[in-house]
């Protein structure tokens, strides 16, 4: 696996919609897979929309919120260095990587969704044959993408992602800009779910997502799965 290298593209949006609140990167999905990259062997590089600091969605920084690859993290400072100076996603180049990495938070809805250089990135991955991933509300960055013939690409692929009734738990549903379960079925996508919070990831050809926090680690395997064939 060494010679794998991963991108993962973090938000750089940190307003909560009109609410005053923050938002940015949920700290799980970018450190279980992190650490599930690296421990592998894999080279991982993170970049953003604006590069530099990533916003943390500071809800994700709670208690109740901490595993042992947060709690790995918050005492890792080169992982925090990375995350404090990451790349222009925009002077990514997809033949540099083997694959690519969107985690969530809240943040991607908003800076994600319709950002041209990402979706560009995305479908030369997926051109390249090479795997796609994303996790939570992540999967909003690949709701845009076209294939070939200019069809969405989720079209007909089953996918998950953050739930409706997740969002509504968390007492969001008016705040998002939209909601990812009713847009991923809106573009024709065979949208699957677990029960909420448990973990729960799926795979259709090149394309892996994972619906929550919890299915991070998940979606981390089955992404090193699929670069080790």
């Amino acid at each position: 696996m060494s010679s794998k290298k991963i991108l993962v593209v973090l938000t750089s949006h940190s307003d909560l919609g009109n609410t005053g609140h923050k938002t940015g990167f949920w700290v799980e999905e970018f450190a279980a897979p992190y650490y599930a990259f690296i421990d592998a062997g894999a080279e991982v590089t993170v970049a953003t929309p604006k590069g530099g600091q990533a916003p943390i969605d500071p809800n994700s920084e709670l208690s109740d919120a901490q595993t042992a690859a947060t709690k790995r993290f918050y005492e890792d400072q080169t992982a925090q260095n990375i995350i404090a100076n990451t790349q222009l996603l925009s002077d990514m180049k997809q033949e540099d990587f083997d694959a690519i990495f969107y985690p969530g938070g809240h943040g991607p809805l908003w800076d994600l969704t319709n950002n041209e250089t990402s979706i560009a990135l995305i479908e030369s991955f997926l051109h390249a044959e090479k795997p796609i991933s994303s996790v939570c509300h992540a999967p909003s960055a690949f709701l845009n993408i076209k294939d070939s013939k200019g069809e969405y690409y989720v079209k007909g692929k089953t996918v998950t992602a953050f739930k409706n009734s997740e969002e509504d738990a968390v007492q969001l549903t008016d705040v998002v800009p939209f909601l990812l379960e009713d847009e991923l079925k809106k573009r024709g996508a065979e949208y699957q779910s677990s029960a909420d919070w448990s973990a729960f990831a799926v795979q259709d050809g090149l394309m892996i997502t994972g619906q929550n926090p919890a299915s991070s680690e998940l979606v981390a395997e089955k992404l090193l799965t699929a670069l080790s064939k």
